[in-house]
């Protein structure tokens, strides 16, 4: 014990007992709960041997019972007991003999620990022979008096949390972390297969922080170690699995807390940043971020501005970090201005790197702009592939597959861009990149209208096992091409019918991701969509209408569209006429290819309304050649459905059906129920008009065959509780069953067509304006 002056070196920021000896440069310090940890390690060195099976539960504990934040007495002896109980006993009477003892009994205690350099026992630059090492440097550091305070706090500590008889009452309940860590630790079968797998296993890293243990009143700051700790788990549970992390306002409150003893903790300034990014909170976020990089700038070498060291390479990616942070908030012009700036200094420096990555978030920026930026992004792949930057060259070709898919270029093509990229994916173990290439490819068959293949890459996607190295028990499955996927899975459900499947999907995504969530946007408004079609499939406008407005906080283009849907439905024309041609507008600005095409034909189904069907033709025309020229199957056969109804209308059932006909196969291979059962009651109708000029034996034939087309219809549409279209199909079969003399079959559908005529409102959409 090093017999100093107490005033000289006493630290002042000794806190309930807590003694600090970081005043001599040690980045760690003696803690009542550390000498417990010293405890339980003597007691596994000099104890009797123990089975396999408890030797390997302390073993697995020791980490977290280091790096983790302090535990009171009960919940560190409980754990421990879980593993041991005879080593909880022995540790128990160890403490109690320190704490009921005298000052010299704790002084022995440490005399007595293993010598990391000379005992055989604990290797010196194992995790354990650093721990006791650093314990007895800092305890040798302290005066008598710190020393004393040590003792009296090591005594308040074991007496305010002495462990209970067994009569005395209900345990203390752990933390869920704490739980976590006894599962790991606690719960292994003592059959040989169950302990051979049990070294395979992950062990969870232990309780988060003191406030998760002890409520949220932090007792003092944490050592460097327990801070670096804490900081390491938090941020990768916030880009992995953000559920598992802290919630926002009680990790910027525990932020605040080891601010508050250390002001120049760089990476809790960035651990604040990504806190305030999830919460889209631009003063703190920008505030923390600057502040990251002034502490990160002081701690680098000092005297260099330029090169790859010193304050000047902190400089160039602090201001490339500030325009990422203004291009997510959507300051575009901002996030130009640093981006220049950054540019400017990564020249001077010659950083080639640097400069990749300011040239990738540049097209990034003109994209979201709604500039053109195919050649910056050509121009930006082309230099990555250059310096060997394949992050940087993958995403560039992922985006340039992106911008290709909304231009129209043939599936083989982009196809063939991806499989080069997976290539470099798999070999440079990039699962990130791996993971958004299957999202991508899911999202661009979808596009496509193949919907099988979209449901085979989403389920390739959620199968894959990650190459992620899977820490603190985290299950990789929850980033932004996961939640695509899912919500292209639940889309896929809905339009079979499958609206269990779809409710399943949904609360998995709520669970996820969950509201405060940076990906929660895309399930809302998958799922808003999914309800508002499901209320208008049903007929029930008045549950459809809150909807658009959410949707339109989400998504102003969608909101506007199901708005014009919305007022079709309602016969009011004109209002939606304004609406579509306001949106058409806004979606040539942005070259949304898809919306145009179904805001032409919702225009011309207005058009229908007011039987103008030969002023349809231009507009679904002009649909039908966008469709397929960006290679839209699916809207390319809902343009082929409206023709041939406008024909069918306009009295030529003969080129109707034959342009029916070959969409046929696609739409029952690729279409949803809603697509297939149109089709098959735009065909019945077509048989019933073809078999009006046709002889009576050719008649009656062809209206069997359109009485078994409208009960195939009737499925589907049944499946989607799509109540407006099995009226109009039950009025079709009731009139087909009369003209064929089955009265029987009449008077039934007759009655299905009244019960869903008395309950549906009114509209201006029947079976002779719409298919």
């Amino acid at each position: 014990m090093a017999s100093v002056h107490e005033s000289l070196y006493f630290n002042p920021m000794m806190t309930n007992g807590v003694v600090h000896a970081n005043i001599f440069g040690i980045k760690d310090w003696v803690t009542p709960y550390k000498i417990s940890v010293l405890a339980l390690l003597y007691e596994m060195i000099h104890a009797e041997p123990m089975a396999l099976l408890e030797r390997r539960r302390l073993n697995k504990l020791i980490l977290p019972l280091q790096q983790g934040p302090d535990l009171s007495l009960k919940q560190f002896l409980m754990v421990v007991e879980l593993c041991c109980p005879e080593t909880s006993f022995e540790l128990r009477c160890r403490l109690s003999q320190m704490a009921d003892g005298e000052l010299k009994d704790m002084e022995h205690f440490f005399s007595t620990l293993p010598n990391p350099f000379s005992d055989s026992e604990v290797c010196k630059t194992s995790v354990v022979g650093l721990f006791v090492r650093h314990m007895l440097l800092a305890y040798n550091k302290l005066s008598f008096s710190q020393v004393f305070k040590l003792y009296k706090s090591l005594q308040q500590y074991y007496n305010k949390d002495r462990w209970p008889s067994p009569s005395a009452g209900p345990q203390p309940e752990l933390p869920s972390s704490v739980n976590e860590d006894m599962e790991l630790t606690g719960a292994e079968d003592t059959s040989v297969n169950r302990a051979d797998g049990m070294d395979r296993e992950e062990p969870d890293a232990g309780p988060l922080h003191h406030s998760e243990l002890c409520g949220h009143d932090t007792t003092g700051p944490l050592s460097q170690k327990q801070a670096e700790y804490f900081f390491a788990r938090q941020a990768y549970l916030l880009k992995n699995d953000e559920n598992k992390a802290m919630t926002p306002a009680i990790l910027q409150n525990e932020l605040n807390n080891i601010l508050k003893f250390n002001p120049d903790f760089a990476e809790a300034h960035y651990l604040s940043y990504l806190n305030s990014m999830r919460v889209q909170d631009i003063y703190i976020a920008t505030h923390s971020l600057l502040h990251y990089f002034d502490r990160l700038i002081l701690s680098v070498g000092e005297g260099k501005s330029n090169g790859d060291e010193g304050y000047g390479r902190s400089l160039r990616y602090a201001i490339l970090n500030l325009a990422t942070l203004h291009c997510r908030f959507g300051h575009y012009q901002q996030a130009d201005l640093a981006l220049q700036e950054a540019i400017r200094i990564a020249q001077e420096s010659n950083d080639h790197v640097c400069l990749q990555h300011c040239l990738s978030w540049l097209y990034t920026v003109e994209r979201m702009r709604g500039s053109d930026s195919l050649v910056l992004t050509e121009d930006s792949v082309k230099m990555a592939s250059h310096f060997a930057l394949p992050y940087l060259a993958s995403l560039g070709i992922q985006s340039l597959v992106q911008q290709g898919a909304t231009q129209g270029v043939t599936a083989n093509k982009l196809l063939d861009a991806m499989r080069s990229t997976d290539m470099v994916h798999w070999k440079q173990s990039l699962s990130e990149l791996i993971e958004i290439s299957l999202a991508q490819t899911t999202s661009i068959w979808r596009m496509y209208g193949k919907s099988t293949m979209a449901w085979q890459q989403a389920q390739l996607l959620l199968n894959m096992n990650s190459l992620e190295p899977v820490n603190f028990g985290v299950q990789q499955n929850n980033t932004e091409a996961f939640a695509v996927a899912l919500c292209h899975l639940a889309e896929l459900h809905a339009e079979q019918g499958l609206y269990g499947a779809v409710s399943d999907i949904m609360t998995h995504l709520k669970q996820q991701f969950p509201p405060h969530t940076q990906h929660a946007k895309l399930w809302m408004l998958c799922d808003l969509k999914i309800q508002f079609e499901r209320a208008m499939n049903d007929g029930k406008y008045h549950l459809a209408e809150p909807h658009i407005t959410a949707i339109a906080a989400l998504n102003t283009t969608e909101g506007l569209y199901r708005k014009a849907l919305l007022l079709k439905a309602l016969n009011q024309t004109s209002e939606a006429s304004k609406i579509l041609q306001r949106l058409q507008h806004l979606c040539e600005k942005k070259k949304s290819t898809e919306m145009i095409i179904r805001v032409l034909l919702a225009t011309a189904e207005l058009h229908w309304d007011s039987c103008g069907f030969a002023t349809a033709l231009p507009l679904l025309l002009q649909a039908l050649t966008l469709s397929r020229q960006h290679n839209l199957q699916s809207l390319a056969s809902e343009t082929v459905l409206h023709l041939a109804f406008t024909q069918l209308m306009l009295g030529t059932p003969e080129p109707a059906l034959a342009l029916l006909e070959d969409v046929l196969e696609s739409i029952l291979a690729h279409g949803s129920f809603m697509d297939k059962g149109r089709a098959l009651l735009l065909m019945a109708r077509c048989q019933v008009a073809l078999a009006g000029c046709a002889a009576e034996e050719d008649r009656l034939a062809a209206l069997e065959e359109a009485v078994e087309t409208l009960h195939e219809a009737t499925f589907y549409f049944s499946r989607l509780d799509c109540n407006e279209r099995l009226r109009d199909v039950y009025y079709l079969q009731a009139r087909l069953h009369h003209a064929l003399g089955h009265s029987a079959q009449r008077n039934k559908f007759a009655m299905l067509f009244r019960l869903l005529d008395q309950e549906l409102p009114l509209s201006g959409a029947t079976v002779m304006t719409h298919i």
